[in-house]
């Protein structure tokens, strides 16, 4: 407690102790118990695929599964562990990826600013509703014969059916974000105002930002998957034609080992485009109760 100071001429005044106001106080507290609980998570998480393995493997060793088509757990890790270290596994990792950045790219490029402009002019998108339901549903394995037909089976094939699996999720999640500014931010900006490029990069732009990211992260899952069936459908260079090609063989251990490396590729982008999307749009409300908590 601070003593008290006379002014010249007055009464005395009392020094009121300075306070932090109790969110500054639970800002500045450390959060000791995250990094406890995220351990938890991951070890409860890693229990789970530990329970299932074991499962299955138990159903090889038992004859419950046929081993001549489904062999022991342990024998598919050890194929992949023994295809890290040779070099043709990264190639046909870095075939298949390539499509897919190409094609996401180009998806983002077209899906982003149509969604904009379809989203903030409700004119187009009415006019613009019809031609988009009838596109959105067509298969994209269905137009492999086409791709086929246009671009062989390189690189082309693969990224036309990438961008046009990928172009739908990002379309819409972009219109709904553009639709979902808030009323009243976008009559503020307009009372303060604010012109119309203003608004969109102020107002618009950060408001849907949260759905475009979850786009891409959805554009992301769906567009290794068409990557990988264009490449075992159409015979595309890539790990879907390495895992025909095991297929084939009759090498069913390989097989089963280059289907576990799509899964942990696929794994490890929607794990890497989940942390940019936190650390990008860490000013956003629902990432700050996803880290919270």
């Amino acid at each position: 407690m601070r003593q008290p100071v006379k002014d010249k001429g007055g009464p005395p005044s009392v020094a009121v102790p300075e306070t932090a106001a109790p969110g500054a106080r639970a800002a500045r507290r450390p959060a000791t118990g995250a990094w406890p609980a995220k351990r938890a998570d991951l070890g409860i998480k890693l229990a789970g695929v530990l329970v299932v393995l074991a499962i299955m493997e138990l159903c090889s060793r038992l004859g419950v599964l046929p081993r001549d088509w489904f062999p022991p757990v342990t024998s598919m890790y050890a194929e992949l562990f023994r295809l890290i270290v040779e070099q043709p596994l990264w190639v046909e990792i870095g075939r298949t990826l390539r499509a897919w950045a190409v094609g996401i790219g180009l998806a983002a490029l077209l899906a982003v600013p149509c969604g904009v402009l379809l989203g903030s002019i409700p004119l187009a998108y009415r006019m613009a509703r019809i031609v988009i339901e009838f596109c959105r549903p067509i298969p994209s394995v269905a137009l492999i014969p086409l791709a086929v037909l246009v671009y062989g089976t390189g690189l082309e094939m693969k990224v036309f059916l990438i961008t046009f699996a990928t172009f739908w999720p990002l379309l819409f999640q972009t219109i709904y974000g553009v639709q979902d500014v808030d009323p009243v931010a976008r009559d503020t900006a307009r009372a303060y105002g604010l012109g119309p490029s203003a608004r969109f990069w102020v107002i618009t732009i950060p408001s849907a930002a949260p759905y475009i990211a979850t786009g891409l992260r959805i554009a992301a899952a769906i567009g290794l998957v068409l990557g990988v069936t264009s490449e075992l459908v159409g015979g595309a260079p890539g790990l879907g034609r390495a895992i025909a090609v095991a297929q084939s063989a009759g090498n069913v251990t390989l097989m089963y080992a280059l289907i576990i490396t799509t899964g942990l590729l696929g794994l490890t982008l929607n794990s890497a485009f989940a942390a940019v999307e936190r650390k990008a749009l860490r000013w956003h409300p629902a990432q700050r109760q996803e880290v919270a908590r």
